[in-house]
């Protein structure tokens, strides 16, 4: 479960780097290139409003990834327990019942 999240994480990255490096606060960057094509869908400024929510959507989507996955990764404590367990249970004679 934890490298379904570590995947998801870097997919999640990777696309918000490429939505920062497309933007340039000054109007040019590639959004800037695509000024044409995009003026005859739905203009510069929708463009530059797509990319910021898409900026933020990914930094929210990653913000929670990291904060979920805490959830599933098992912790030191556990695991500790568990061969405890099995050491005591691998050492008991064999004519006794385990627990």
């Amino acid at each position: 479960m934890v490298w379904i999240f570590l995947v998801l994480v870097v997919i999640a990255c990777v696309v918000l780097s490429i939505l920062v490096l497309v933007q340039n606060s000054k109007g040019g960057g590639l959004s800037g290139s695509f000024s044409g094509f995009s003026n005859q869908l739905m203009g510069v400024k929708k463009t530059t409003d797509v990319l910021e929510r898409g900026t933020w959507l990914f930094a929210i989507i990653i913000a929670l990834l990291c904060l979920t996955s805490g959830f599933f990764i098992p912790h030191e404590s556990n695991r500790a327990t568990q061969r405890t367990q099995q050491q005591q249970q691998q050492q008991a004679p064999a004519g006794q019942a385990r627990p």
